[in-house]
């Protein structure tokens, strides 16, 4: 996996606020997406970290769709956590499951949410607040719960090329 086209690249150095924060996070999320392409649905689910069994690829891709979720939808729009499985508390890492779904349907609900989520930033402003009552992290305005996007996306996209390589030596940035 050498250097790859996937799409904007970098922000502009001397980017807006904005546009760099969207620009940060939607690089993760297609360098998240990329570390996907090729891969059998075997290997999306072959756990290659002893320690982390639900961390195959199909699992990463599910935790990051509704980490999404939760960040603007839940916390910032102040919608129902039930229907997040972040907020199972009787599976631990319920949203890491997948139940088996092919790796090709989980990327395309990742697609939409990613979409849903730019929906949601584009239609307000960096200072807005959250409105989810239930939780501290709810109080964040819109600004910090984007950061703290491009911060989580690009971790996982770091555990993502790490299972990448781990699973077939496939390895590159982008």
């Amino acid at each position: 996996m050498r250097r790859h086209d996937i799409g904007t690249g970098t922000p502009p150095l001397q980017a807006d606020e904005r546009t760099a924060l969207i620009g940060w996070l939607g690089l993760q999320r297609q360098i998240l997406r990329w570390k996907c392409e090729g891969l059998s649905n075997e290997d999306a689910y072959r756990p290659v970290i002893p320690t982390s069994p639900l961390m195959p690829m199909a699992g990463l891709i599910a935790h990051m769709r509704w980490t999404e979720h939760m960040w603007l939808e839940v916390l910032f729009l102040g919608g129902d956590e039930m229907q997040n499985p972040s907020f199972d508390e009787s599976t631990d890492d319920a949203d890491w499951h997948t139940d088996g779904r092919p790796l090709t349907e989980l990327l395309a609900e990742y697609k939409a949410q990613c979409a849903r989520s730019n929906e949601i930033v584009a239609a307000a402003s960096l200072d807005d607040v959250g409105r989810h009552p239930g939780f501290r992290s709810g109080s964040a305005n819109l600004r910090w719960m984007l950061i703290h996007l491009v911060e989580e996306t690009g971790r996982h996209a770091g555990h993502a090329d790490i299972v990448r390589e781990l699973l077939d030596g496939a390895k590159g940035y982008y």
